[in-house]
């Protein structure tokens, strides 16, 4: 099976990639930012008859997006960008979901705890309940959700939060490097989530997509995937920025640095970011028979991959 990955030079992109080097289908990846070493093939998904042209070709069955705007704050003060956002990610999902729905594939979409926050909540978040984001990058994907439901293309939009790896900008390498280099942090501690390392993520994908292959010998695929809807996954656990980077310097072994405890509004932002952003991962787990790794153990792998990577 021929399967198309955007957004391939992000991290979860990357993970992607190394994921794919063990399996037997071919995979496409896809990125308007090109990385000198890493090959690449230039896809625009804000241009529909680009993304046909990429399908036709490759005779690609499933979609992966790993694409989207992620810069969560400048949505909030810059006009020109949270229209850039809607695009990237409301319409450009909307034009992945035409494609795989023309040629009855799949689209696996990542979306994020983002589209909650505007309810107060103290229990996981389910994979239907209502979002009420209080911002616009959670707007922009929320509207990115409903665009592919409404498309009627066979879908898997996976919900994720607190994202890190090894690779590119994220919390993890950012408090590696705090905690090294500073003699005191103070770091939230009343914004609870869970952590999510990217190569699980990756991983949980790669069983959608599995799950999905042995459909297609099923006549029942031509009523659809039974498995379309929208799913949660982190890692489990739960814990805040605070821990998070507790557990960060703990395992890194910076030890030297006062890690101390903060309220949000000692750091003021241009958008409110969701308090509570559990999220429930027991329809996932149930539907696709997987086993979610603590959090723990997997930021002790990421950093260990991260020193290897460094050394």
């Amino acid at each position: 099976m021929n399967i198309l990955v955007t957004g391939a030079n992000g991290q979860l992109g990357n993970e992607m990639r190394i994921i794919a080097k063990s399996c037997v289908d071919k995979y496409i990846f896809t990125d308007v930012n090109q990385v000198e070493g890493v090959e690449t093939t230039y896809l625009d998904i804000t241009d529909l008859e680009a993304i046909r042209k990429m399908v036709a070709d490759n005779d690609v069955r499933v979609i992966v997006n790993c694409a989207a705007w992620t810069n969560v704050d400048a949505c909030e003060t810059d006009e020109k960008l949270a229209t850039l956002a809607e695009k990237l990610n409301a319409e450009a999902p909307k034009y992945l979901a035409v494609a795989m729905k023309e040629v009855g594939g799949l689209l696996v979409h990542v979306s994020t705890d983002y589209v909650f926050g505007g309810e107060p909540y103290n229990t996981p978040c389910s994979p239907d309940q209502q979002g009420t984001p209080t911002g616009v990058y959670g707007a922009t994907k929320k509207h990115g959700e409903e665009n592919i439901i409404a498309s009627g293309c066979d879908h898997v939009i996976l919900r994720t939060a607190w994202l890190y790896s090894e690779f590119g900008k994220n919390f993890c390498k950012t408090m590696m490097n705090l905690t090294a280099t500073k003699p005191e942090l103070k770091v939230v501690f009343d914004q609870v989530g869970t952590p999510t390392y990217a190569l699980d993520l990756a991983k949980a994908i790669l069983t959608v997509i599995n799950d999905y292959k042995q459909a297609q010998g099923s006549e029942l695929i031509a009523q659809g995937y039974a498995k379309s809807g929208i799913y949660h996954y982190s890692n489990e656990g739960v814990t805040s920025w605070y821990d998070f980077t507790q557990m960060i310097a703990k395992i890194a072994g910076n030890t030297e640095c006062d890690i101390q405890p903060c309220y949000s509004s000692e750091y003021p932002s241009p958008v409110k970011r969701p308090s509570y952003s559990v999220l429930d991962k027991k329809s996932f787990k149930d539907t696709f028979d997987i086993i979610v790794p603590y959090w723990v153990d997997s930021l002790e792998v990421c950093i260990k991959n991260i020193k290897k990577h460094n050394s």
